[in-house]
């Protein structure tokens, strides 16, 4: 899905996302940077309410938000980076319900 631009140049929607990111990416690192030493968490909320973790990733992290098949979000924080992910432990415990519960 490409939008022609005049000049004959295709602007794409992932080349979008991907610039997407990178900019907030790079704002939260400001952000970070702006903080005194001290006080940085490498982790927050940039423009009010992107999630950034630029912690190193620790499997406890991972499993809470990634497999968290009891977790009240099926879309978290990324474990590490810019943005949200999806929850697969919950997906698989709906889909689960889901099956299971037809056979009553």
């Amino acid at each position: 899905m490409a939008a022609k631009q005049q000049d004959g140049r295709h602007v794409d929607l992932p080349s979008i996302v991907r610039l997407v990111t990178l900019a907030l990416a790079v704002t939260a690192v400001v952000k970070e940077l702006r903080t005194p030493a001290e006080e940085r968490e490498w982790n927050g909320v940039v423009v009010g309410f992107v999630p950034y973790d630029f912690r190193m990733p620790t499997v406890e992290r991972f499993k809470e938000r990634m497999w968290d098949p009891e977790g009240a979000h099926l879309i978290g924080p990324r474990v590490f980076g810019v943005g949200w992910t999806l929850n697969v432990g919950k997906v698989v415990a709906m889909v689960r319900d889901r099956v299971g519960g037809d056979d009553d």
